[in-house]
């Protein structure tokens, strides 16, 4: 692994948890009992059932070796316990918008459970990188596949916290 600490939400860490419980409680001991049933019924050699059960379950114990490891590495980080809200950190939620004008809004989440495509970007990604720090206001510049852009923080926004 690396040096740099794993952030997460708690969002994504019980979504990690979960996938975790349901590979190791369900889908794994259905697959052994699958194999075993598949084992019972003579030649393994063309044993269709037997050799897929087998391949899928080194699927499921690898799977389940990194999502341990990735929960073990987690350092959990609540956005709405952020002191500083007026600065771009772990979890905030950024509307930037770049020359032309164009506005994306951004949330700065734990690398393993960013999705570009619902605005959910990981703390190492470049852009995330670029606007750690940043106040509304601020200019920063981004190194992307496409070029290098310009970006301008219009807001920053952070959940609100529990019992307000």
């Amino acid at each position: 692994m690396t040096d740099r600490p794993n952030y997460i939400t708690p969002a994504g860490f019980a979504t990690l948890r979960q996938e975790y419980e349901q590979l190791f409680a369900h889908d794994r001991p259905a697959l052994v009992e699958t194999i075993s049933w598949a084992a019972g019924n003579g030649d393994r050699s063309e044993n269709g059932d037997y050799i897929y059960g087998r391949k899928r379950l080194r699927e499921i114990d690898r799977r389940l070796g990194w999502l341990s490891r990735r929960m073990k590495a987690a350092k959990v980080v609540d956005p709405a316990q952020q002191q500083d809200r007026s600065r771009v950190w772990f979890g905030a939620t950024v509307t930037i918008a770049d020359e032309d004008d164009n506005q994306r809004v951004l949330t700065l989440v734990g690398d393993d459970e960013a999705e570009a495509g619902a605005g959910r970007v990981g703390w190492n990604a470049p852009i995330a990188r670029a606007l750690r720090g940043a106040a509304v206001g601020d200019l920063r510049r981004v190194m992307l596949p496409a070029g290098e852009r310009e970006y301008e923080i219009v807001a920053i926004d952070y959940p609100a916290p529990q019992g307000t």
